[in-house]
């Protein structure tokens, strides 16, 4: 199969032998006739091996070789899809799976040729999207290579090109996709219940596997996500086209992972239920391997679209580019929904983990406890129910702290100088390797609380008690128990003076290594936390940053901040207002009686009446009067150069 080895290396863009193809002269018509010819004379003689051949052509000639630029070529181009279309339909005991294979490669290397309108390859999807699974096994392993290979263009173009739009489906296209999807999703989590116990444990080996569907959801939801966050704006071109442009972009983006994330999150919401269920019945079932199995629902459910895409859409979420109010508005319900489906899942898994079933007592000893507590206890115990995080050790990264040490053993003239940093740690411990040791006292190590050789010396360290070199050690030793520096930083220096002697081992001549951590106990840190946990958070986190958006209302507009002064003013409270028969408040042009009182105090917060947006209908009254402070009123009257009236008492 020599021109199979060659199709498979021209896949390969990076090789020399791709540059070369391509820059062939397109096949004629005549020989692609002729190809068809061997391709209907093998058919009927029922060769194998001359029609696998003849498949391995077209690929080649479909992607390097051909263009149906005249009708003649096109006429060819329809007998070659229906010689393909008769063997890719044929029944599965006519036709083995390597040619089938062989077929859907083919139709997919001449996609664009086979079907040149967008109209023609969106019904050839639909129907192998809509079919594959009913009619013909053919139709769904074409779907399976046709999607995995528009994937992977995905994946080589995740920050834009021309061919984003051809590589990415229609919304239908994608709903059908997502349906596929789901379903693949619930039956390989039904499968941990109705399997046997051989079954499941292949189930296991083979998982997490992403299907041909969820892989190009993947592609979908990472080329939207990686465009909307990662990408800036050209700093250099601050044109108004083009600032418009990148903002036409930015808002088609959104509404695209906006409607995405819509359908994930409802088709997820499906996908946990159906976990719920299968995960009630293998808890009230008698299954001997009931234990194992429910262990295991866990790596299955990672090979699900909860595994797949919900992490990285969660994680996306919360940047500030897609923090927005509409984005809140439309899936909030849906993260409510799938928090109390996860939180109620990861409960049902951990009641039946060793870890809680230590925490709570028995029966007997539970009872005996409630009968000594006191009535208030009581009742408070009564409404306290353990959470799914109750017992669980939440991940401390930086309780693992960082290993800093020299290379071992040390070399002659050897320098080593290290600057840890913990932010917000108050203080940091050092725990001291038991191997180490240098050759003379004066081959030591001095630790600084700083960033710096200029900070703050803490102690020195050097020698062994191995009874090679100096035959001791600094002070009392290298330290056996914790070492206390104040402060987040600390620096390392070690430095390697004297010369190896001949007779020091490589014990002696250690070295050091040293842990620091931001706290005193060291505890082992745990792995991570359960898969639902830790999705259950995560869903929790987004749902209240999305709870806070929507608490805060749309942002301030430009003409609010600069109006800002102007609304807090309380000459407004002088206006009345009427609601005009298009809904707009305006200020009454004729005085009416004013439901205001006459002088309104400006020390005190005014609430208007809630009729004061509609005047009542009488005779005229004065407007209210604000009670200005004496200061104001003084400096009023210097600018406007008008003094003070005087009151004198009438003479009768």
């Amino acid at each position: 199969m020599c021109i199979h080895q060659l199709n498979l290396l021209a896949a390969s863009n990076n090789l020399p032998i791709s540059n070369f193809l391509g820059k062939q002269h397109p096949i004629e018509a005549h020989h692609l006739s002729s190809i068809c010819d061997i391709m209907e004379k093998a058919m009927v003689n029922g060769d194998t091996c001359i029609i696998r051949c003849i498949l391995v052509v077209f690929q080649v000639v479909f992607k390097f070789f051909f263009s149906p630029q005249t009708e003649r070529n096109r006429d060819i181009v329809r007998r070659s899809g229906l010689l393909l279309w008769q063997l890719l339909m044929a029944p599965r005991d006519q036709i083995c799976s390597e040619i089938q294979k062989e077929v859907c490669l083919a139709i997919s290397s001449g996609l664009n040729i086979l079907y040149p309108g967008e109209a023609e390859i969106n019904n050839l999807l639909k129907l192998v999207l809509t079919e594959g699974e009913n009619r013909n096994s053919g139709l769904s392993q074409l779907r399976d290579v046709i999607l995995t290979n528009l994937a992977e263009q995905l994946q080589n173009n995740r920050f834009g090109s021309e061919d984003d739009d051809h590589y990415r489906l229609n919304d239908e296209l994608l709903h059908y996709i997502l349906k596929i999807v789901v379903r693949e999703s619930c039956v390989l989590i039904t499968k941990c219940q109705t399997v046997s116990k051989d079954d499941f444990q292949r189930l296991l080996s083979t998982v997490p596997a992403a299907s041909s569907c969820l892989r190009y959801l993947m592609a979908v939801q990472n080329h939207l996500l990686s465009n909307t966050i990662l990408i800036k704006p050209d700093e250099n071109d601050d044109s108004d086209s083009s600032l418009q442009g990148e903002t036409l972009k930015v808002q088609e983006l959104k509404t695209s992972i906006l409607s995405l994330a819509t359908q994930i999150l409802t088709g997820c919401d499906e996908v946990l239920e159906m976990l719920q269920q299968v995960t009630t019945a293998l808890i009230n079932s008698d299954i001997s391997d009931r234990e194992q199995r429910l262990k295991g629902l866990e790596q299955i459910t990672k090979a699900t679209m909860l595994g797949h895409l919900l992490p990285v859409l969660l994680t996306s979420l919360m940047h500030p580019n897609l923090q927005t109010l509409t984005m809140a508005d439309a899936l909030m319900p849906q993260l409510v929904q799938l928090v109390l489906y996860t939180s109620q899942t990861a409960l049902l898994l951990k009641t039946q983990s060793p870890v809680f079933s230590e925490l709570n007592s028995s029966p007997s000893c539970a009872s005996e406890q409630k009968g000594k507590q006191l009535p208030d206890e009581r009742m408070l115990e009564e409404k306290e129910e353990p959470g799914f995080l109750t017992g669980l050790k939440i991940p401390a990264p930086w309780a693992a702290g960082k290993t800093v040490e020299t290379v071992h053993p040390v070399r002659d003239n050897y320098k080593f100088k290290e600057t840890v940093h913990i932010p917000g740690a108050r203080c940091l411990y050092l725990r001291f390797d038991n191997r180490c040791s240098s050759q003379y006292d004066y081959d030591k190590l001095v630790i600084y609380a700083g960033p710096s050789t200029n900070s703050r010396k803490v102690a020195e360290y050097g020698g062994n008690t191995l009874g090679y070199g100096s035959r001791s050690v600094l002070g009392t030793g290298w330290p056996k128990d914790l070492v206390k520096v104040e402060g987040d930083t600390v620096t390392f220096s070690f430095e390697m003076r004297s010369g190896r002697e001949h007779n020091t081992p490589d014990k002696a001549m250690w070295g050091f290594a040293c842990t620091v951590r931001a706290q005193e106990s060291s505890e082992d840190v745990s792995g991570g936390l359960p898969f639902l946990v830790d999705l259950a958070l995560g869903l929790s986190v987004l749902a209240c940053s999305m709870l806070r958006i929507l608490y805060n209302g749309p942002e301030i507009t430009k003409d609010e901040e600069t109006c800002q002064e102007l609304l807090r003013s309380k000459l407004l409270q002088r206006c009345q207002w009427q609601v005009e028969a298009n809904g707009v408040i305006s200020p009454a042009l004729t005085p009416s009686p004013s439901p205001l009182p006459l002088t309104i105090d400006e020390d005190r917060e005014f609430t208007y009446p809630s009729d004061v947006l509609v005047p009542p209908v009488g005779h005229y009254f004065d407007l209210p009067r604000i009670r200005l402070p004496p200061g104001i009123m003084i400096k009023l009257r210097e600018i406007s150069g008008r003094a003070r009236p005087q009151f004198r008492p009438s003479i009768k």
